[in-house]
């Protein structure tokens, strides 16, 4: 007899099953037909999903690496090439504008290391602490007490070492906050620490120092990328804690969770802490500028996860594709749908938020806690769903208890 379509498409084990005598009733062999098929679909021997192993790591770095690492540190270098230059022209001429132009450029380039401060692989390691480390140590009351040195105190003996570990909190963007925005009440008396004080030099010096430090740094990294490391990372598409794509996604996690939602949002929230710490929010002395770095950093992570370009709205293969050829679910829901409606969701949450972080804390730190938790789903939906699917390790721990 002629078998039904449906049985056709079983194995032809199963399909023995069907061949028996031509008077066997069509309703009978349907409701067998469907019996079978339940029972084959259900166990190991049934069809199985595409194999982790078969999607194509490779196009994957090569995105990342061509379409999003490389723009996003080239345009990175540009800003703080601009930024040394701006700082020190106002070294140079200590006026309000230049003051004004300075902080604008410090701006920018903040606002786009928030773009590559999730990248921390190649031979430049660990810049982020030299970049990032707030609160910043300025004075013998800071909150970072067990620095050895202060800015004030780099300044008044011009005795420092800026590529020194123990100098990480007295440089960067947090150290420029404080020399730009946090010296005094007013910009007239700020500019006379550049002008008429007793170390105005030093203070001058110390600033183009540290503009000049984030320029290197950022060139080096750039430099590496694009002279070696580039071919070394997408080369490295295997498997394993060693692969490319296996550091890369602990260390975009690591970003996330640790610098993202636990250093923006969650410690001066009192999450970990218990108290609120207003201080401990990112670029605290500009007083109305942590609410926009925060939104940058969700943008770049999320774009990250999408595989969307640096420069354009195209997108390329991603973790996001990779999970869809996966066709990977989470109780009945896409987890790659899940994952980016959970970034839009803590992206909401933080609408209401205070542009000065700050401020919000002291206010109603409520709102800080509900756009915490928003960022915490995702670290469940990431770190254990996404990994799972993807036959990745976390190798990196953390100590929240979370």
């Amino acid at each position: 007899m002629k078998l039904p379509m449906q049985i056709c498409r079983l194995p032809k084990t199963v399909r023995r099953l069907f061949c028996f005598h031509k008077d066997v009733p069509m309703k009978k062999i349907i409701t067998l037909i469907l019996t079978v098929f339940i029972v084959w679909s259900c166990t190991s021997d049934g069809p199985s999903g595409p194999d982790v192993d078969d999607f194509d790591r490779e196009a994957i770095l090569v995105n990342w690496a061509d379409n999003i690492i490389i723009p996003a540190f080239t345009h990175f270098s540009e800003t703080t090439g601009t930024l040394h230059s701006d700082a020190v022209a106002f070294s140079e001429d200590p006026t309000l504008q230049h003051l004004e132009t300075l902080r604008e450029s410090w701006k920018s380039a903040y606002l786009a290391f928030q773009h590559v401060s999730m990248f921390e692989m190649g031979a430049i390691m660990n810049y982020r602490d030299f970049l990032n480390t707030y609160p910043t140590t300025a004075d013998s009351n800071s909150f970072n007490p067990e620095e050895k040195k202060t800015i004030l105190e780099n300044i008044e003996t011009s005795d420092y070492n800026l590529e020194l570990p123990s100098t990480r909190s007295t440089q960067g963007f947090p150290a420029l906050d404080y020399m730009l925005n946090g010296l005094a009440e007013n910009d007239d008396e700020l500019l006379s620490f550049y002008t008429s004080d007793t170390n105005s030099e030093n203070y001058r010096t110390y600033l183009t120092d540290l503009t000049q430090r984030i320029d290197v740094l950022a060139n080096q990294i750039l430099n590496n990328w694009t002279d070696s490391y580039r071919d070394e990372f997408v080369s490295n598409s295997g498997k394993g804690a060693n692969s490319s794509l296996d550091m890369m996604v602990n260390d975009f996690i690591f970003y996330y969770e640790t610098l993202l939602r636990k250093g923006k949002i969650g410690i001066p929230a009192g999450v970990f802490s218990g108290t609120p710490l207003s201080t401990h929010v990112e670029a605290y002395h500009s007083k109305g500028f942590s609410k926009a770095l925060f939104n940058e950093a969700l943008d770049a992570t999320q774009k990250f996860f999408n595989g969307t370009h640096f420069d354009s709205n195209q997108s390329g293969e991603s973790l996001s594709s990779y999970l869809d050829f996966l066709n990977t679910m989470k109780e009945g829901a896409d987890l790659a749908s899940l994952i980016n409606n959970q970034f839009n969701d803590a992206r909401d949450a933080a609408e209401s938020l205070n542009e000065n972080f700050a401020a919000q804390v002291e206010s109603d730190n409520s709102l800080m806690l509900s756009t915490y938790n928003e960022l915490q789903k995702n670290v469940v939906f990431m770190k254990v769903d996404m990994v799972q699917a993807l036959g990745i390790s976390i190798t990196y721990s953390d100590n929240d208890g979370d």
